[in-house]
């Protein structure tokens, strides 16, 4: 028998016939004598609708109540799962993230779970009944219904798989793994079998949509072994899971992109202790997140070129806090370019191989792509290029580091 954490998103659930297919999933595993616990998302569009709601009434509406609003696309899907389930002869019965309790700070619109107290659930489920939870909610401080902001029905299902001590964690999606890379721009791409956390963060937090980044941060902490597997088709998913687990280590796992990037030049800003605080403290004071970071200094050695990247979305922000900010830090002019894209070769082949940014550099060249801006970490490299560049470059060096398919 083993304990296992099945979550489905809202394309899973997006209508009735669907929430039955859930339902014969989730039969088939209690059917093997499995304890089994089923995390849910909102019907696909329904949380969409009920934020389009409360914009508008009040576009500045209170945050809690927001909470309130947004937290009831989850309970609708948990009852008609549960319902779904005992009309297949499944003892079940729902939970909202408040009855468990799921506690969080008060954050609300993003918050952050602390503790789950599963002592009540633990007990049912060994006697044989499935807990149909509520993704993507909690409960404040103050008593007030939380949502864990995007992705939070998959940090719902890791951080359950973690208090119930369950043995797998596994993700039902619209698709059936991990791949190399992006399957529809490249049809060469691979299923990768297993997939280390550290990999599988990587390429959360440079675009790929598999998994979000806060659960795989969970899974990496608690070590939560996750699969992600397809809702639609029978078929092997990937296993995200520790290093040691995976015997054949692969020199590069995948290759990510994301076009949520935009670039910002300031031109000849003066090169002198303090104007990097100068210029990154309003951003953050604005919530901008920043992340390439590339400087040149001019042969005088008085002033500097500062280029870095900021999401597509806050572009405009970004530049009204720096030209509002502009007498201060005395920059030349600001050059902003939305029309880029960050590609990133992952892999913890890196900590032990040479020779892998030079082959990414070189295959990059060859097929006269510029390489505009450049970052690194212990096993990602990622580079800004035009975003018109962004197939081919995918394509190049998906087949430059041997991972294409047989």
């Amino acid at each position: 028998m083993a304990r296992i954490v099945m979550k489905f998103g809202g394309t899973s659930v997006g209508d009735i016939d669907r929430i039955k297919n859930v339902a014969r999933r989730v039969k088939t595993e209690v059917d093997n004598g499995n304890e089994v616990a089923v995390v849910v998302s909102a019907m696909s569009g329904v949380t969409n609708q009920l934020v389009d709601w409360c914009k508008q009434i009040a576009p500045l509406h209170d945050a809690r109540e927001y909470d309130t609003v947004v937290a009831t696309g989850e309970q609708v899907t948990i009852g008609l799962l549960a319902i779904a389930l005992q009309e297949l002869g499944v003892n079940a019965r729902s939970w909202c993230g408040w009855q468990i309790p799921i506690m969080t700070d008060g954050t609300h619109g993003k918050a952050r779970i602390s503790t789950i107290d599963t002592d009540d659930m633990v007990g049912r489920m060994r006697d044989g009944q499935v807990a149909v939870v509520a993704g993507f909610q909690g409960l404040g401080p103050d008593r007030r219904i939380t949502t864990l902001g995007r992705g939070g029905s998959d940090t719902s299902a890791v951080a359950l798989a973690a208090a119930l001590k369950a043995d797998r964690c596994d993700i039902y999606t619209d698709v059936d793994g991990v791949y190399t890379t992006d399957p529809r721009i490249v049809k060469t791409a691979r299923k990768l079998d297993k997939i280390t956390y550290e990999e599988m963060l990587e390429l959360a937090s440079v675009g790929a949509k598999v998994l979000q980044t806060r659960s795989v941060e969970m899974a990496m902490k608690h070590r939560v072994r996750v699969q992600v597997l397809s809702s639609f088709i029978d078929a092997p998913g990937t296993l995200v899971c520790d290093e040691e687990e995976i015997v054949e280590k692969e020199l590069v796992s995948g290759i990510a992109y994301s076009r949520d990037e935009a670039k910002i030049t300031l031109v000849r800003v003066p090169d002198q202790p303090g104007v990097a605080a100068g210029i990154f403290g309003p951003l953050a004071d604005a919530a901008i997140n920043v992340d390439m970071i590339v400087q040149n200094v001019s042969e005088d050695g008085r002033s500097t070129d500062l280029t870095f990247t900021v999401g597509k979305s806050d572009l405009e922000r970004a530049r009204k806090v720096l030209e509002e900010a502009r007498g201060k830090l005395s920059f030349e002019r600001l050059i902003a370019d939305p029309n880029v894209v960050k590609v990133s070769v992952i892999g913890v082949g890196m900590r032990s191989h040479a020779g892998i940014a030079q082959k990414m550099f070189q295959t990059l060249a060859s097929e006269s792509i510029n390489i505009q801006v450049i970052s690194t970490s212990e096993i990602k490299i990622s580079v800004l290029v035009e975003e018109k560049y962004t197939e081919l470059a995918l394509r190049a060096l998906h087949t430059a580091y041997g991972l294409d398919a047989a």
